[in-house]
Parts: structure tokens; C-alpha cells; sequence
């Protein structure tokens, strides 16, 4: 198993239950990470990358697969393109040279080759480390690379495993809640598709991809677009450079925030629509990260006032004049969406129920498909692999954000174990574990910039500037250091982070900031009992 940008003991804790399952049973680990996490401390090997380095550390890796006679040429000639360009692009990749990009010592990386391509069965696990960086779509791809070079892809304990952070963010992808796709991840383009929902919905359906989060953001600096209605989501607190983000909603002429709590945006807002709680206060479905859809019932009353989302969103049509957007039942609303998205056809309510969940594709009610994607690729039938999967030739481009002698430090942010996202579910009341947010730093940068752990701090970066107490952590070398935005009323970590982002996935650059550190003086270095932080290293 390799956790390649995851720290999923503190990030996916009932997941790495399972990894760790694996592993006192005598399965391999490798953890690649710039910090030794928590995660980390359980492999048999870490590789401390430097950030915003994973594609030479791939490609060094790829390369040294292929140099040993270790690549799966069958399933390469048989499964795949673009292999001859690929080969060429990892070429000048030695271990030597990414050695000396990556941090990480040649005969680490040689190791990691060696165990990957040699295993019975491999995992690539990646989350956010991989995710949050101005070329993210490419960094999953060097990891597809790698999958399609061993043939550790479609087959039983064999495959690429992106971890979603959040409840149900899988099924909001399933539900077609990205700008090209409709639900089942039907392409908007496709005219059959689009016929297909306008006869069920009875407008026609524009033959045009719609805006992610950061191109809507943008678009706000144009001008081009003046309202926004905000569902579930907090992104004042959550997105790079917040100043700019709490700029642009302020300026526009009409928003709308519909979520469960008082957020920070929903404070910027003109009307504010309270909504239940999915888990326990409504019916539906969920999707978890392996695609098994299952049911969720009602627990709960919700509080006065609070309505279903669903409830909400048809009221709203129906006033803008739709008088047929009713239903009876949440499972009225799901076989809908089964007559529309064929990979969702086989399961009625009362087959997920008996199943205890089913895993998409499930094309009808008497069937069930293997659990795992991909497997056509190993079909002896070609008319049944379908489309080669194609390799993909990557260059590296280093994070935007540069250092040099004004921002020294390099911050990466990411989450902890006790904690949750902006804090909004998690935060408001004490802790036990934790008493607010600290910026992390190696002893080795704590004893060069003469600190003291507890002591009050300005971090600062070229985009803004906040306050937090010193944190020693021993899992950070030297030049690194690292924050949460769990605790965003207290220390806004998204003052300082980048907007730079992937221009496919729209994803912000959080894991690599340029920052400096500065002493404060007198009373304001004095950490308040509050915010003095725990050492979590005991736990």
C-alpha cells in the first residue's frame, strides 16, 4: 500500500482501521509525504518529499520500473497508449536527479519501484496532498501512470484509490453537482443525454459546460456574474486568499446561503434559507468513497424553521412559477434519478436496503457488477476493453508561491484527527484534545528563529497576515511548516494561502505558501490559556 499526499489516520481514521489491518497481517506500507505523520510512523518506509515535488518523484519511479524489466509490458501492449512518449518523458528522471529535487534519498525511491511493480497486489492511495496544487490534475495522473505501468489497476486489491475527505462528496459528483456532467457523470455535450433530461424536466438544456468554484469566483471580478446561491458550503473560510473571497461576495447584488448553521458567508448574506441536517434530520441516499451507495434515514426532528434541502430548492421553483417540481418521498426524487442515470438503474430503495449498499455501475435490479472499476481493461475480448487507457507524458512545474530571503518557510496546510474543515460542525465549544490552532514548526526552525513554544507569532505571507501560538512538531524538517483552517475565527489560515490554481479541476494551491515568521513584543506574544496548544504527540 503506498499513502502517497495522505495522512489517513488522522484524516480517514475508520479507513486506515483497515489499512492497519492490512499491515499487521504482512502487507508493505510506504508513506510519501513532506511530513512524517501519524500515518507515517505506521510504514516500513517514509519519503520525505519536498513539496510540490511528486511528479519527478513519480516519474524517478516509473523510470526505474522500466530500467529494471519490472513494467507489465502485456497489459501496457494490450490496455494501453502513449506508452513510447511516456517512456521518453521519464527518461532523464535518474534517481540521482530526483534525489536532488525531491528530497528524497535514491535508494528510497529504488525501494518503493522495486516493492510496487513487484507486489501481487498494490494500492495507490492519494487525498488532498496531491489534490491542492496549481497542477493537480497532473500530479494524479503521474499516480495513474504508475498503476497503468504494473497493471495495479482493475483487479481484485489492486487499484487507484482517491480518498474523499468529506461525507458524501461522492455522491454530489454522482448527482451531476460538476459543471459537465449530468447525473451518473453523463457528459452535458452529448445531445442523446440532453434529450434524455428534457423530456423528463421539460426545458431545454444548454449544450455547454458551466463554471467550477474558481471560475465562478472570477467571473464575480468580471462582473459577470452578480448573485450566488451558496448550498452547504462555507468558502469565506475555505478558499485561498479568504480576503479576496469575502471581497468579491460582498460586492455582488444578491446572495443566498442555505446550510445548517450560521456560517461566515451566510453572514455576508442578503437571505439565509435554513436547512436540515442530511444525516440524521432527512431520507436519502449517501455515496461513500468506494462508490456504494447506501441508504440514510430519518433520525431526528429538525430544529423550527429548518427545512429540507430538497424542500427548499422546489419551493423555490414552483415560486419562479415550475408548479410540477413536487414530490411524495425522497425515493420518488431517487428513481427518478434511476430512469435518467443507467449506472444507478439497479437500485430501488428496497434493494439497497436488503444489500446493506451496492456499489455503482449497477445497470439492473437482477444483477451486480464486479466491485471494482476498470476491469474491462484485462478483458481477451478488445471490442470489450474499449478505449485504451492512455499514459501521460508530465513535465514538473514547481508551486507558484516561490521562497526566497523575505518568505523563507514553506506552510502546508491539511487537517487533523479531531477536528473538521472550517469548524462549522466541529468547532464552538471545548476540546479535550485540542484548544485551538497553532502554526507548527521543526525544532530546528524554533530554535533558529529563537522561539519559544506557546509564544504568539505573526505568520505572514504575500497575501495576508495572521497571529498563532508556536507549536514544536518533530514530524517537520526543517523549512516546513504547518497550519489547519479548523479554526478560522481564531486564525484565518486562508489569509495566507494562494489562489493559484489547476486550471482543470479549479483546485487551489494550499499545500505550498511562502511565509515568514516574526516575534511579537510585550503582551501580545503572550499565548492566553485557550490558545496554548496540547502536544498531540503523547496521544
Amino acid at each position: 500500500m503506498v499513502l502517497w499526499g495522505s495522512n489517513a489516520r488522522d484524516t480517514h481514521p475508520i479507513f486506515f482501521h483497515h489499512v492497519l489491518k492490512a499491515v499487521n497481517s504482512g502487507a508493505r506500507m510506504f508513506a510519501v509525504d513532506p511530513r512524517r505523520t501519524s500515518s507515517a510512523k505506521w510504514a516500513d518506509r517514509w519519503l520525505g518529499i519536498d513539496v510540490g515535488t511528486d511528479i519527478p518523484l513519480a516519474n524517478a519511479v516509473a523510470r526505474e520500473i522500466i530500467h529494471a524489466g519490472l513494467a507489465n509490458r502485456a497489459f501496457i501492449e494490450r490496455a494501453t497508449s502513449g506508452y513510447a512518449e511516456f517512456a521518453e518523458a521519464v527518461e532523464p528522471w535518474t534517481l540521482e536527479v530526483a534525489e536532488q529535487v525531491t528530497g528524497v534519498p535514491a535508494e528510497l525511491i529504488r525501494e518503493l519501484a522495486h516493492a510496487y511493480a513487484t507486489a501481487e497486489r498494490a494500492q495507490l492511495c492519494w487525498t488532498l496532498g496531491i489534490t491542492e496544487h496549481h497542477n493537480a490534475t497532473d500530479n494524479v495522473r503521474a499516480l495513474i501512470n504508475l498503476s497503468l505501468l504494473t497493471g495495479h489497476v482493475g483487479r481484485y486489491g489492486s487499484g487507484l484509490n482517491p480518498l474523499r475527505g468529506q461525507n458524501n462528496v461522492q455522491g454530489g459528483g454522482d448527482m451531476g453537482a460538476i459543471p459537465n456532467r449530468m447525473p451518473g457523470f453523463q457528459d452535458i455535450l452529448d445531445a442523446d443525454v440532453r434529450a434524455k433530461f428534457e423530456a423528463v424536466y421539460g426545458r431545454e438544456i444548454q449544450p455547454r459546460h458551466g463554471k467550477h468554484l474558481t471560475q465562478m469566483l472570477e467571473a464575480m471580478d468580471e462582473g459577470e456574474l452578480t448573485c450566488a446561491y451558496i448550498i452547504g458550503e462555507n468558502p469565506v473560510q475555505s478558499e485561498a486568499d479568504a480576503a479576496h473571497t469575502v471581497k468579491r461576495l460582498s460586492e455582488l447584488d444578491h446572495l443566498v446561503v442555505q446550510d445548517i448553521f450560521r456560517t461566515a458567508t451566510a453572514e455576508l448574506a442578503d437571505v439565509v434559507l435554513p436547512a436540515t441536517a442530511a444525516w440524521s434530520e432527512s431520507e436519502g441516499t449517501v455515496t461513500n468513497s468506494e462508490r456504494r451507495v447506501q441508504r440514510v434515514r430519518k433520525a431526528l426532528e429538525p430544529p423550527e424553521g429548518a427545512r429540507d434541502d430538497i424542500e427548499i430548492i422546489c419551493e423555490i421553483a414552483r415560486r419562479m412559477g415550475h408548479e410540477s417540481w413536487t414530490y411524495a418521498s425522497s425515493e420518488e426524487i431517487w428513481d427518478e434519478v434511476r430512469s435518467l442515470a443507467p449506472i444507478f438503474a439497479g437500485m430501488s430503495y428496497k434493494r439497497l436496503e436488503d444489500l446493506h449498499g451496492i456499489q455503482w455501475p449497477c445497470f439492473s435490479e437482477d444483477t451486480l457488477e464486479p466491485p471494482y472499476l476498470h476491469g474491462r481493461l484485462w478483458a481477451e475480448d478488445p471490442a470489450d476493453r474499449g478505449a485504451p487507457a492512455p499514459f501521460a507524458a508530465l513535465e514538473h512545474r514547481p508551486p507558484v508561491d516561490l521562497l526566497d530571503d523575505d518568505y523563507p518557510l514553506r506552510l502546508t496546510t491539511g487537517r487533523r484527527l479531531d477536528s473538521y474543515n472550517t469548524g462549522v460542525q466541529s468547532g464552538g465549544f471545548s476540546s479535550p484534545l485540542r484548544k485551538g490552532e497553532a502554526v507548527d514548526l521543526s525544532p530546528e526552525d524554533v530554535a533558529r528563529l529563537g522561539l519559544n513554544p506557546g509564544e504568539r507569532v505573526a505568520v505572514i505571507s504575500r497575501r495576508g497576515r495572521v497571529v498563532a501560538p508556536v507549536r514544536v512538531d518533530q514530524a517537520l524538517r526543517p523549512g516546513l511548516a504547518f497550519m489547519t483552517m479548523h479554526f478560522p475565527d481564531e486564525v484565518d489560515t486562508n489569509q495566507l494561502t494562494i489562489e493559484a490554481t489547476d486550471p482543470i479541476s479549479g483546485t487551489a494551491e494550499y499545500k505550498a505558501t511562502a511565509i515568514r515568521i516574526e516575534r511579537l513584543n510585550g503582551e501580545d506574544a503572550v499565548a492566553t490559556e485557550a490558545e496554548r496548544p496540547i502536544n498531540t504527540e503523547a496521544r
